[in-house]
C-alpha cells in the first residue's frame, strides 16, 4: 500500500462507508486490520430467543459504554437474547470509543428488525440520517428501556435538522414535542439533581400500592441501591405514567472520598436527610420516581411502550437488584413472562469507572476499542 493515490481512494471510499452509516459490524482499515464498529452477542443455544436487542451507548459521565456491554452479555448469556451494543465513535477513528465524541453512533440501522432498543445516551447531536432509524423504531410502536440521561437523550442543536424537535430543550411551534424527545417519549425530559451530586446515594422503595409491579419480580423493598444521586422530576408527572419505584435519598455515613470508586458512599448508609429549616424542604417527602412505565405515540405511528430508569450509571451496575431490574424489564417490554428470580451474575470481568466527566483528549489517550469488548459466551 505505498501507492499515495490508491490510499487517499480507498480513504475516500472508507469515509464514504462511514458517512453512510450502512457498513456491517467490520470494516478493514488500511492496516488490512480488521476493526468492530460494534459489537453483538448471540444468545446462548439452549436458552435462545427470538428476540434481538439493540443497545445504545453514548454519555459522557456515566459510564454507558461499560454498563451496557456488560447488561447485553447477561442478557445474551444468561437469556439467550441476540443483543448488539453500539458506541459513540469520532468517524476518523472507526473502532474507538469516544464517549464525548455526539455526532456519530454508527449501526443504528440495527434497529430495523429489533425488538427492543436500550437506550443511554446523553445530548447526542446526531446526522438525521442516523436519527431516521430511530425514529423509524419508534414509528413501529416498538419498546424502549431507558436509562438514567436518556431524559437528555438529544441536543440537536442544527434548527433546520429534521430531528430540531427531539433536542432537549426544544421549545419550537410543534408544542407536542416542547422538551424534546425526553418529555414526548418518556415523560420528562432534563430537570435537576434532586441528591446532591457524588454525596447522597440512593435506595429504591416500593410505592404505597396492593401489589409490586412485575418488574420487581425477585427484588425487595428497599433492597436496590446506586450511588448515583435521585433525579428530580417535575409532580406529578402525567396520569398515564405508573410509577415502580421511588428513589430515598441516602446521606452518606463516611467522609467524602474522590479516590474512591463510589465517593465513599456504601450501600450500608442508611442515613437520611432531615428537613432544611430555610429552605423547607424534605428530600424524601414526597420521594421521586425513579423507575416509571409510560405509553407514547409519536405521529404517524403505532403505540409503544417505555421503561425509564434514572438510576443506572455504570457502578450502579454492581447492585444485583439493579440488574435484575433491567432484565426483568427487558421480559416485560418484550411480552414475556417474567422470571421468579432473574439470573443476573456477572458475566466476565466487570470493572467500572468511577462516574464523572474527562478533560478534553482524556478519550483519545485511553484508546478503548470495540474490540475489546468482545467476549465469548459460555
Amino acid at each position: 500500500m505505498s501507492n499515495p493515490v490508491f490510499r487517499i481512494c480507498l480513504l475516500a471510499i472508507l469515509f464514504a462507508q462511514l458517512l453512510s452509516c450502512k457498513q456491517g459490524s467490520k470494516v478493514v482499515t488500511l492496516e488490512d486490520e480488521v476493526t468492530s464498529l460494534w459489537v453483538e452477542y448471540m444468545g446462548i443455544a439452549d436458552l435462545k430467543k427470538k428476540k434481538k436487542i439493540v443497545l445504545v451507548t453514548g454519555d459522557e459521565e456515566y459510564r454507558s459504554e461499560e454498563a451496557l456491554p456488560q447488561l447485553g452479555k447477561i442478557l445474551a448469556q444468561h437469556h439467550g437474547f441476540d443483543c448488539t451494543v453500539l458506541f459513540s465513535q469520532d468517524p476518523e477513528r472507526p473502532g474507538i470509543i469516544h464517549p464525548a465524541y455526539t455526532k456519530n453512533i454508527p449501526g443504528l440501522e440495527e434497529l430495523k428488525d429489533a425488538d427492543l432498543m436500550i437506550l443511554f445516551t446523553r445530548f447526542r447531536d446526531l446526522p438525521d440520517a442516523q436519527m431516521e432509524h430511530i425514529e423509524s423504531f419508534l414509528k413501529k410502536g416498538k419498546p424502549i428501556l431507558a436509562i438514567r440521561t436518556a431524559t437528555h437523550a438529544f441536543h440537536v442543536k442544527d434548527s433546520t435538522s429534521k430531528y430540531a424537535h427531539w433536542g432537549n430543550y426544544y421549545d419550537g411551534h410543534l408544542k407536542a414535542w416542547e422538551g424534546g424527545f425526553g418529555k414526548k417519549v418518556l415523560g420528562v425530559n432534563w430537570h435537576s439533581h434532586h441528591g446532591q451530586h457524588a454525596h447522597q446515594s440512593q435506595r429504591g422503595i416500593f410505592p404505597e400500592q396492593k401489589d409490586a409491579h412485575a418488574i420487581l419480580q425477585g427484588i425487595n423493598d428497599g433492597a436496590l441501591w446506586g450511588p448515583t444521586d435521585v433525579y428530580g422530576v417535575p409532580l406529578p408527572m402525567s396520569a398515564d405514567v405508573e410509577y415502580i419505584l421511588l428513589g430515598q435519598v441516602v446521606d452518606r455515613e463516611a467522609a467524602f472520598d474522590e479516590s474512591d470508586l463510589r465517593f465513599g458512599m456504601r450501600e450500608s448508609d442508611h442515613s437520611l436527610p432531615v428537613r432544611d429549616d430555610k429552605t423547607g424542604i424534605d428530600k424524601n417527602d414526597p420521594m421521586m420516581p425513579i423507575v416509571w412505565l409510560k405509553p407514547y405515540q409519536i405521529e404517524a405511528g403505532q403505540m409503544g411502550k417505555t421503561i425509564c430508569s434514572t438510576v443506572g450509571s455504570s457502578t450502579d451496575m454492581l447492585d444485583e437488584e439493579l440488574r435484575r431490574l433491567f432484565v426483568n424489564a427487558t421480559y416485560f417490554l418484550l411480552n414475556l413472562a417474567v422470571p421468579e428470580k432473574a439470573n443476573v451474575d456477572i458475566v466476565g470481568q466487570y470493572s467500572p469507572s468511577q462516574f464523572k466527566f474527562h478533560k478534553e483528549g482524556y478519550w483519545e489517550k485511553k484508546n478503548m476499542t470495540i474490540s475489546s469488548q468482545n467476549i465469548e459466551l459460555k
